[in-house]
């Protein structure tokens, strides 16, 4: 029977593997909870840097009045998309989802972006692979 301190010495380094496994899975799990929690705590208020380019100006039905940098702003491109306020759908019921569905795209994009470039450099290495 091995311990975790005897597959550390294997030369294939299948005990540092299988750690370094554990621990992605266990922080992609807190980054999923905590999306799905904390999302709902987010503020529909205006964030500090909108705050702080609305200086100056007072906001008369729905327009911007007076002197700031926020009176040269446009409408995002993708402000209607499903994503758009950290809304699903424009619906703050799925605050929590749309934040879950954000941490998963980000996973999805850093294996795209790291995992499998590093796991073709090592095939071609003529490692395992993994």
């Amino acid at each position: 029977m091995s311990t975790e301190r005897e597959t550390d010495l294997r030369p294939d380094g299948a005990g540092r593997r299988r750690r370094g496994v554990r621990f992605s899975v266990v922080l992609g799990l807190a980054a999923l909870l905590l999306a799905g929690v904390v999302s709902y705590l987010a503020d529909g208020s205006p964030d500090g840097l909108e705050s702080v380019t609305r200086q100056g100006c007072t906001e008369v039905d729905g327009e911007l009045r007076g002197d700031c940098v926020a009176q040269a702003e446009r409408g995002h491109d993708l402000a209607g998309s499903v994503f758009a306020d950290y809304t699903l759908g424009g619906d703050e019921t799925f605050t929590g989802f749309a934040g879950v569905l954000g941490v998963l795209v980000t996973l999805a994009v850093t294996v795209v972006l790291v995992w499998l470039p590093l796991r073709r450099r090592r095939s071609r290495q003529g490692g395992s692979g993994r």
